[in-house]
């Protein structure tokens, strides 16, 4: 059994997640640029690094939690990080970024005689608190079988290809989120706007086939007008320009998901991009001069 894993990055789902990874019986030393953020996992037993070097030293499998790109290129570039790895050691990216960030780290940290796995997850805080997030993973089946206990500490994990699948799975599931949420949006709406109530049309359509997760928990949200973020506006636009990119690198057109791109777009530009991603709810009514 993996007795020693270092994790970067203890924000709003960092941070239920390696709680739970402690919860589970392992050993877990964490480190977050705003180290207070780390500190309630001491109370579960986890220790608290002061640097990188600290945190990735020594430790069997490192875990990334961060927010984008840039912080991962941040990280994963230093001499902290690369130079205090020990050969055969497993990083496991659990950050959402763009399938070439995936590969570009993969194919270094091999050079390195590390293993490395991207594996996104989704199901949100609420996944994260309660371990039962989806977690698509990109690599080597003979990686992902050693680490697999560790991931399913934290929810349901599934090797979906190789190296980069995992960040390709994130970007089809946030096409899906992305456009559900704005399909419900315009749902609520357009209930408001006829005087049928949105509380009473999401319990008559539960169990039908528009009933969702999406449907019920951020139209709720929306009709609560209840936006303190689950997951953010922020997060979703950057995830949303991804999936674009992606989707050009193999000559393919998506046109809803560049719709839902630019009100994203939009809706950080507005000044709601700390904001629940359901409150694509606002650019609707936006849009509806309201």
């Amino acid at each position: 059994m993996i007795k020693k894993i270092g994790f970067i990055g203890t924000g709003l789902m960092g941070l239920p997640m390696a709680k739970n990874i402690l919860k589970s019986g392992y050993n877990l030393k964490a480190f977050n640029r705003t180290q207070n953020k780390a500190e309630l996992l001491k109370e579960f037993g986890g220790e608290i690094a002061e640097t990188i070097k600290d945190v990735v030293k020594d430790n069997e499998v490192i875990i990334t939690m961060l927010t984008d790109d840039n912080a991962i290129n941040e990280v994963m570039s230093s001499s902290d990080f690369l130079d205090n790895l020990n050969p055969g050691t497993t990083v496991i990216d659990m950050s959402s970024i763009k399938p070439a960030t995936a590969i570009k780290y993969g194919n270094k940290l091999k050079s390195y005689n590390i293993n490395y796995l991207d594996a996104p997850v989704s199901g949100g805080t609420i996944g994260a608190e309660e371990a039962s997030l989806a977690i698509m993973v990109g690599g080597e089946q003979k990686v992902f079988d050693e680490v697999v206990d560790i991931l399913k500490t934290m929810g349901n994990p599934t090797l979906v290809g190789p190296i980069s699948c995992g960040q390709v799975s994130k970007l089809a599931n946030q096409i899906i989120v992305g456009l559900t949420i704005g399909a419900v949006a315009e749902a609520i709406t357009l209930c408001e706007k006829a005087d049928a109530d949105p509380n009473k049309v999401i319990k008559a359509l539960k169990g039908g086939w528009a009933d969702s997760k999406i449907l019920q928990t951020h139209g709720k949200r929306m009709i609560d007008k209840d936006f303190l973020p689950k997951g953010k506006t922020s997060t979703h636009s950057k995830d949303m320009n991804n999936i674009i990119e992606c989707a050009k690198n193999y000559n393919t057109e998506l046109p809803i998901s560049n719709l839902v791109k630019e009100m994203y777009k939009t809706l950080v530009k507005n000044g709601h991009g700390d904001e629940d991603h359901s409150s694509l709810y606002k650019e609707i009514k936006r849009i509806n001069n309201e």
